[in-house]
């Protein structure tokens, strides 16, 4: 049975998906928040903790960046899977930089949460582009800290996307043309068989590139 944790300030989506966990088989929602500081405090008091905490980004008064953060302080072996209507890289990134496992957006069919969460639980992380044959298999050798031999202007490039910065900002951070980080860019969405930034900064950060601190 996975033990599941819900954030999010919206009452009755909340609820809702509440009740789509408990139609699947395996799923048990034991703790329930209306943002991250209550999230935190029901976790410090529960007997058990819950493996995946499902968190909503936006939130009053702690929102899912830092709720996150504090929970892989507290518990690095919580999981993460961030719940959000935004679909914007730099959202992804961010979660990702504070130990999130995975993203999915609110308008995703309750099928696609079963897998995100199945996929978190049993591999460490989820993101729709990522669940491919190779892939999985470069980020689980990440995960054992077994990176691909990458040229030196590609890892910089690689721990460049896992911040804040535009395409164009880290072109004038490495002192390169457009066309350079252009060039670098698709070389490793063919090396690391993704098609997304996510999918590098995902990388990056199972192959500890990354100081997530």
């Amino acid at each position: 049975m996975i033990k599941i944790a819900l954030a999010d300030d919206h009452a009755i989506l909340r609820k809702g998906v509440a009740e789509i966990l408990a139609r699947f088989e395996g799923f048990e929602v034991v703790l329930e928040a209306g943002n991250g500081k209550e999230l935190l405090a029901k976790m410090e008091a529960a007997a058990t903790l819950p493996d995946i905490c499902i968190i909503d980004i936006n939130m009053p008064e702690m929102n899912g960046y830092e709720t996150t953060a504090a929970i892989k302080k507290a518990w690095p072996n919580v999981k993460v899977l961030a719940l959000s209507m935004y679909d914007t890289e730099l959202n992804i990134i961010k979660m990702l930089r504070n130990g999130a496992n995975g993203y999915i957006l609110k308008d995703n069919d309750p099928e696609d949460l079963r897998i995100a969460i199945n996929e978190v639980h049993k591999n460490g992380f989820y993101h729709t582009e990522l669940v491919t044959g190779r892939m999985l298999h470069l980020l689980h050798d990440a995960g054992s800290k077994v990176a691909l031999d990458l040229p030196e202007r590609e890892l910089n490039f690689l721990k460049y996307c896992c911040t804040e910065l535009t395409y164009k900002e880290i072109a004038e951070k490495m002192f390169l043309s457009p066309r350079t980080i252009d060039g670098y860019r698709e070389a490793l969405f063919e090396k690391l068989q993704t098609t997304s930034r996510t999918g590098l900064v995902m990388y990056a950060i199972k192959a500890g590139l990354v100081d997530l601190k």
